[in-house]
């Protein structure tokens, strides 16, 4: 079991001395209602299991964006002129684009989008298999086998015997996407919520070395976490670099093989922290408990009038069916949760409801993924890969992470601005619009100064083959990748924390793939919209998402400002002491690995 040392500050014991005439907030360590709308409130020491497992997620995200990231000119364009691996010769190279299979925007635009979409569906399949038979760590070992095999399958598809065979190469090709999502997917939903649950400091009273009382924020150090979780993946995904250059240098199969292989840090950073790691252990009927409890509430509201239905389900006391204590001692075979499991559901309730709003951001950062490298295709690279682009998303997020964490957040909070996790996400819905409408501008123009008059300055070529790009340079388009990091900043990385805070302790798993299943909804409706995802219809493709993120922002916040207002009530549901599941003991209780 973790053990976390509790400081004790004079402050903290003169609170003791006096408990009979304060209330202490629970699960807390002597902090009253007082105390937290009185002093500032700063982050606990992270501990360093948390960065072993986000060492773990910046291999994988390597591994996954070093070879996504270039599946665009993989599929879309043919292979250069004399080349059998996708490279460019070098003379070429100032002005060429590395490509292979020669399939088009349209069709490459389908397959990307279902990799998109299959990856954030199978979230699913790893959640459930941890949260009701394996647990988190057990089944990312599993699952790092899985994208392995899909690695190998992947590289073998680009090899210059396979591109001989285009039919061949696009088969494989889509064997290793399947895979490999099912291996990412099932990891992706387990790592989120394994690096959180590597804290379990409490809410307390700390005085710093210049004399000043603080709060040490449980919630605030969460949020630190996935900052620096999100940073980790952002440093894996600047690989994209590499891969760009190995792919238009020295053919694909090389730009996949190395991800390939620096994967094989993550199953060593999971045997040497095997037991080091703070786990929860899996409990066989948590869904099915979460289920009944859900049933027994309607149950007790049913009605066959849709009216009078929702008016049950929206009143006061609605939950109070599936909680014990409102049985006394006649309490029905079928209940065997507390009630504070009861309070837990609810608020995972309403948290998924917030990320139902989620697709239309993920429409607009799908943008980057693709489209936007298609842009900078018709414009002037002067020797940078047009894919390279795309790579200034991860630098900028690694750039403004820390000044956000250690400059913008705490000064917030320094002058009493409560940067909730519901702005968060609203203010990341404005900025995503704004990346879109910048995109949509830069379209306008690309099309007036494109040599072509088509509207597809991507495919514009001169008489002997090459490019004859828009004398826009290429670096113009860093605009939407800056903005959309940003916007991750305020919203991404924030859906990572509301799902884990908000998720019953042995449901964390499923709650985060619910909240990531909501980029496969996004990839669904950007199936709806492939007839329309064509380079001549850009400029209202983009200036239509900028507008809608825009519009949403401000539904999103009129939905749920209230809900915004119970931020840390919510947080302390089922913090404190309780009386558990039944037939648990305390063994069951989070642990480390043995």
């Amino acid at each position: 079991m973790a053990t976390i040392e509790k400081k004790a500050s004079l402050d903290e014991k003169v609170a003791v001395d006096s408990a009979s005439s304060k209330e202490y907030l629970e699960n807390s360590e002597g902090v009253t209602e007082e105390d937290l709308a009185t002093y500032r409130h700063v982050r606990d020491k992270l501990p360093w299991t948390a960065f072993s497992v986000a060492v773990v997620e910046f291999a994988e995200r390597w591994t996954y964006y070093g070879t996504t990231n270039i599946y665009n000119n993989y599929i879309r364009a043919p292979l250069p002129p004399g080349s059998r691996n996708g490279s460019v010769l070098r003379q070429n190279r100032s002005i060429g684009v590395a490509g292979a299979l020669g399939m088009g925007q349209q069709k490459s635009f389908a397959i990307r989008t279902f990799n998109s979409f299959f990856v954030y569906c199978t979230p699913f399949v790893g959640a459930i298999l941890a949260d009701v038979k394996f647990g988190r760590f057990k089944t990312i070992c599993i699952f790092t086998v899985v994208i392995f095999l899909g690695h190998i399958i992947l590289v073998a598809s680009a090899t210059p015997v396979s591109l001989e065979h285009p039919t061949t190469a696009m088969g494989l090709l889509i064997l290793a996407i399947f895979v490999m999502a099912v291996g990412a997917g099932s990891i992706k939903s387990n790592v989120s919520p394994l690096i959180a649950e590597q804290y379990q400091g409490k809410l307390r009273k700390e005085t710093l070395p210049s004399g000043e009382i603080v709060i040490v924020s449980p919630s605030i150090t969460v949020q630190s976490i996935y900052l620096y979780f999100y940073m980790a993946i952002n440093f894996g995904s600047t690989a994209a670099i590499s891969a760009s250059f190995l792919a238009r240098d020295n053919g694909y199969w090389v730009a996949f093989l190395l991800p390939t292989c620096i994967f094989a840090l993550v199953p060593i950073v999971l045997y040497l922290g095997r037991n080091s790691f703070i786990q929860t252990p899996p409990r066989g009927s948590i869904l099915l408990e979460t289920a009944r409890v859900v049933t027994t509430c309607v149950s007790a509201r049913w009605s066959w009038n849709p009216v009078a239905l929702y008016k049950g389900m929206k009143a006061d006391g609605f939950w109070d069916a599936a909680k014990p204590s409102t049985y006394g001692e006649k309490l029905p075979a079928h209940i065997t949760w507390d009630d504070e499991f009861v309070g837990e559901v609810h608020r995972t309730m309403s948290a998924c409801k917030v990320f139902l709003f989620f697709p239309i951001y993920w429409l607009c950062y799908s943008q980057i993924d693709g489209n936007l490298g298609t842009v900078a295709a018709g414009m002037t690279l002067k020797g940078t890969p047009n894919d390279l682009i795309q790579n200034l998303n991860p630098i900028s997020i690694i750039i403004m992470i820390p000044i956000f964490e250690r400059g913008i957040y705490p000064l917030l909070r320094r002058y009493g601005i409560n940067f909730t996790p519901l702005k968060r996400i609203t203010a990341g819905f404005v900025v995503a619009g704004l990346a879109m409408v910048y995109a949509a501008v830069l379209e306008y123009y690309l099309y007036k100064t494109s040599p072509c008059s088509n509207h597809l300055p991507s495919e514009c070529t001169s008489a002997d083959g090459n490019p004859n790009a828009s004398p826009i340079n290429v670096w113009v388009s860093s605009g939407p990748y800056i903005l959309v990091g940003m916007s991750e900043i305020f919203a991404s990385i924030t859906s990572l924390e509301y799902a884990y805070t908000k998720a019953p302790q042995r449901m964390k798993s499923v709650v985060m793939a619910f909240s990531q299943f909501q980029t496969a909804l996004s990839s669904a409706l950007n199936f709806a919209l492939v007839d329309v995802n064509v380079e001549d219809k850009f400029q209202w493709l983009f200036a239509s998402f900028g507008i809608t993120s825009v519009i949403t922002a401000g539904l999103f916040w009129w939905t749920f400002r209230d809900l915004d207002a119970q931020e840390i009530a919510l947080n302390l549901i089922g913090t404190g002491e309780r009386e558990g599941f039944k037939g648990e003991s305390a063994a069951d209780a989070p642990e480390k690995a043995v």
